[in-house]
């Protein structure tokens, strides 16, 4: 009962301070999930986001259901899908009619605009995690080359974000897979290897 205790509370924290829709709640669900319940390593969050990006529906659940499933299995999967959306669902029934009867109002305006710079602040903060990430892996100037591509590809051709993610990790895949062939050795030359070094 313990993780579908922290699965709720913690779920339901993303849920309640998500403001400004699924990529703005994904710093957050790192921090409960990486930090202050420790289900995952930050690893292991990068290559789930990769992975939860090319598939179709809002991230933030898609994070949701797959964390809680690694750490309660379906239960746990359900637990905290229910608490990242359920605060939202009652917190916009409360306050939509509020919001519409002050949408003019400079408090109501001035509070939208006051939370923006934060949001953009927890994303850079994440793409450079993940821009440290990718030179650990790739190297300072593939990654930088990497990232200009992805930008033009993004910015100025207008491709979904799940196709280049999806193009990236095959590329990955066939890249990785190509240099494990290229580092084997054969059984004839391990005992060549080793009568050389005897």
């Amino acid at each position: 009962m313990g993780h579908l205790r922290d699965l709720t509370i913690g779920f339901a924290r993303t849920g309640l301070t998500g403001y400004g829709g699924g990529p703005s709640t994904i710093p957050l669900i790192e921090y409960e999930a990486v930090k202050r319940y420790r289900w995952m390593t930050e690893d292991e969050f990068g290559d789930t986001l990769a992975l939860a990006n090319t598939l179709p529906g809002p991230i933030a659940t898609k994070m949701a259901a797959y964390i809680g499933y690694k750490v309660k299995g379906s239960v746990g999967a359900t637990v905290a899908i229910l608490a990242h959306i359920l605060p939202s669902i009652i917190g916009m029934l409360g306050l939509l009619g509020v919001l519409y009867t002050y949408k003019d109002s400079p408090f109501v305006k001035g509070m939208v605009l006051g939370v923006a710079p934060i949001i953009a602040l927890m994303l850079a903060e994440m793409c450079y995690k993940f821009f440290i990430k990718g030179n650990k892996g790739l190297g300072l100037n593939i990654n930088v080359v990497l990232s200009i591509v992805s930008l033009i590809v993004l910015a100025f051709l207008n491709i979904h974000p799940g196709i280049v993610i999806a193009v990236f990790l095959l590329a990955a895949f066939l890249i990785a897979t190509f240099k494990q062939k290229s580092h084997a050795v054969s059984p004839a030359e391990s005992v060549k290897q080793r009568r050389e070094s005897v």
